[in-house]
Order: C-alpha cells, then structure tokens, then sequence
C-alpha cells in the first residue's frame, strides 16, 4: 500500500482500473466480432444490393418542376463553380 495515499483512493483506483479493463475487453469483442462478421443476437441482416427505387407503383409519385431561364442559368453556373473548385476539367456536354 502507498502511505501518502488514503484507503478510499486506493479502493477508488482499484475500481476505476476494473471498469477500464473491462471496457478495453469489450471494446475488443466488439471489434473482433465485427472483423470475423460474427453475426449479432438478431442473426444475419439482407444485404441491400442497391438503394430501391423511391418511384414507381411502390413509391410515392415523382415530381417535376420546370425551371425558367433565369434559373438553369444560375443552376449552370453554379455547377461551373463546383466544377472550377474541385478542379474538375472535363468538357461540358449540351
């Protein structure tokens, strides 16, 4: 036992170690579980292959809104400011 340190703070100390440990331990399940894909209490989940379609019979309707010319303009124009930023060069198609 150290002499400068009083009872309390040792059992203190002891405690908050534990509670460390045991959360590395589980932190290190978790990881290793999701490394080997062990599957989880619930069983193994489908695996979408793409996003589904958020149109059609199943879907709600989709929507369509005409744009006037003052407004493609300013939509033009800002992905030409995109493109600039991200140095994207490639030709514009029309």
């Amino acid at each position: 036992m150290l002499p400068s340190v009083s009872l309390l703070q040792q059992i203190g100390l002891a405690i908050l170690l534990a509670v460390t440990i045991g959360w590395a331990v589980s932190q290190a399940r978790i990881v290793r579980r999701h490394r080997f894909e062990i599957p989880g209490g619930n069983g193994p989940r489908p695996v979408l292959g793409a996003v589904p379609r958020q149109t059609g019979p199943a879907g709600p309707p989709s929507e369509r809104v005409e744009l006037s010319a003052a407004e493609r303009e300013a939509f033009a124009g800002l992905v030409r400011q995109l493109k600039h930023l991200n140095g994207d060069e490639r030709p514009e198609r029309h």
